[in-house]
């Protein structure tokens, strides 16, 4: 396993380069399973897990099955002080009779001073834990001002409950917002932001603004310096959910456009003749790139997780990237 640190320019920290996902731990994945899968990846030298508290309504839960189970996990096993926690808030139902959805009305509970107050010692008490490792805004909110949901974030890492903060599907030109606007408030900037990303990209449009793009890798690879304090960037989805191992599978989210079809041809013609999985492969694509990126990898069994594993010390050589980065007219 291999590690980066993470910072916001006054406090750092260092995580696994592989971050694992417990989105589905505690419901679509069984306890046992979870706890297993858990076991074998600090094993592994992992130490950075993702989770939200609003994990997995859509699965018939309450939302903080995640959340509870790693509380649990961490509890019997005593490891707290070896990992890091990353937690998010704002996508829960603000309406609980109605439910969640990813267009208007969404009935998110939104980043209002409010809720960030709220939610976050709500986490850290279903977790069992005194303080949060990495706070996200779940999902951006524009009808809040950034000034409130700045100081909000702020407030709580003054208290000691946050160590670093972060932002969830959103556009760049936000996240420079609410940077500057912490400046402004001479308080932690972001130092996180997480989105979805893989080796198969979306047609751009207006409005899809929870990808990684060219921007905001720019933006990020131009950050740590006193000016402009470190961001990191964590990316969810970099398997594409199955779309990457499987020719079969339909594309969703945009992607699915000729290009993303020849890339991902490409992607398990470059892992037959090295001797790795596609999904090995598009992992190591991301954790070796230009501006590298930390994949969160959702697997909901033992096998899964070795694979993703096997990613983690995986490196593409210059010919290789070289193909995998090539032009769409110039793939064979």
């Amino acid at each position: 396993m291999q590690y980066r640190t993470l910072s916001d320019g006054r406090t750092a920290f260092d995580v696994s380069t592989l971050c694992l996902g417990a989105m589905n731990f505690g419901t679509r994945t069984d306890g046992d399973t979870s706890r297993a899968i858990l076991d074998r990846f600090v094993e592994a030298g992992g130490t950075f897990i993702d989770t939200a508290n609003n994990y997995s309504l859509w699965a018939g839960g309450h939302g903080r099955e995640s959340e509870d189970l790693l509380g649990r996990w961490m509890r019997d096993r005593g490891n707290r002080d070896a990992l890091r926690i990353a937690t998010k808030l704002g996508a829960a139902q603000k309406d609980p009779s109605k439910p969640l959805s990813n267009t208007p009305p969404t009935n998110f509970e939104g980043l209002s001073a409010e809720v960030i107050r709220r939610q976050a010692p709500e986490s850290a008490r279903h977790l069992g834990i005194d303080h949060i490792d990495v706070l996200y805004g779940h999902v951006d909110d524009r009808d809040v001002a950034l000034t409130e949901t700045v100081g909000a974030f702020g407030e709580l890492q003054e208290e000691g409950l946050v160590v670093i903060t972060g932002i969830s599907n959103v556009p760049t030109w936000r996240v420079v917002e609410a940077r500057e606007e912490a400046r402004r408030q001479s308080i932690a900037p972001y130092g996180v932001v997480q989105q979805q990303y893989s080796y198969l990209y979306p047609a751009p449009r207006i409005g899809r603004n929870n990808f990684v793009t060219p921007d905001l890798l720019d933006y990020a690879a131009s950050t740590g310096t006193p000016e402009r304090p470190q961001l990191a960037i964590t990316v969810y989805s970099p398997l594409h959910q199955g779309g990457i191992a499987r020719l079969d599978k339909p594309l969703w989210g945009g992607v699915d456009h000729p290009t993303s079809h020849a890339r991902r041809a490409l992607l398990h013609e470059v892992a037959a003749e090295i001797g790795a999985t596609p999904n090995q492969v598009a992992l190591a694509w991301l954790l070796g790139a230009e501006v590298p990126v930390i994949p969160v990898v959702g697997v909901s069994s033992l096998e899964q997780l070795e694979e993703s594993l096997g990613a983690a010390d995986l490196v593409l050589d210059d010919e290789v990237r070289a193909r995998l980065d090539a032009e769409p007219s110039d793939m064979r």
